[in-house]
């Protein structure tokens, strides 16, 4: 988890004390880790991390920061809803933030983002400003659905889950690119240049046969492996 905040880093996610991964605790699937509020990314160690429960209490770990609140109630809806979900990655990233003020899903324009489609991405229609309630981080969970891997928060920013951080961190720098590319995309078009779109068919093709956990998790891998090269693994201290 410290390394793929690292990741996120390296690659200009963080804003302010924004943003935040979670990863459910594998002896007590009831509570998760998660990073401590107002520390960058890039200087995140494993022994920075907080243990808390699902009632907002931290057990474990590092407590001599508090957990980001709004983090909180976003994840711990999350992992309440979905117990297939070991972790979830949410930051307010540029081109996430840029594309989610149209509430659209990512079109399927080329090969990459076809591990996005159909139930695996959603969007979340509503704002209500920082998440601040219970209720409003359970219909974070529910707009997510029991296949999501990636949603889109309207006004807001992305979220992705995982089987492992590395999926989930995969998944989100993944879903934050094709928000660049669509953007992109969106330009070109604006000036009459038409868009093609991947075959339905051959983007159910590439999501069965490229999308399933494993290949997430070694597709995470190279950014992984540099950063922890980068950093001579300060991460694990």
């Amino acid at each position: 988890m410290a390394l793929a905040f690292r990741v996120f880093a390296r690659k200009g996610y963080t804003e302010g004390m924004s943003g935040h991964i979670s990863v459910r605790d594998p002896e007590n699937p009831h509570t998760f880790w998660t990073n401590p509020l107002g520390r960058h990314f890039g200087l995140l160690k494993a022994s920075d991390m907080i243990l808390v429960d699902y009632d907002g209490n931290a057990i474990g770990g590092n407590m001599s920061r508090p957990a980001n609140a709004a983090g909180f109630l976003i994840h711990s809806a999350v992992h309440k809803a979905r117990p297939d979900v070991t972790a979830a990655c949410h930051t307010h990233s540029p081109y996430g933030k840029a594309w989610s003020t149209f509430c659209r899903p990512l079109e399927m324009l080329n090969q990459d983002v076809t591990y996005f489609y159909g139930s695996a991405q959603s969007v979340y229609p509503d704002f209500g400003g920082v998440v601040f309630t219970e209720e409003e981080g359970e219909r974070l969970a529910s707009a997510l659905g029991p296949e999501g891997k990636g949603m889109i928060l309207r006004n807001h920013g992305l979220l992705t889950v995982g089987g492992t951080v590395d999926e989930a961190c995969y998944l989100y720098t993944l879903m934050e690119r094709s928000c660049e590319v669509q953007l992109l995309a969106e330009a070109a078009a604006a000036n009459g240049v038409p868009k093609v779109y991947v075959p339905e068919e051959s983007a159910r093709y590439t999501f069965e046969h490229a999308s399933d956990p494993e290949a997430l998790y070694w597709e995470a891998q190279p950014d992984m492996e540099y950063e922890e090269f980068m950093c001579s693994g300060a991460h694990k201290d």
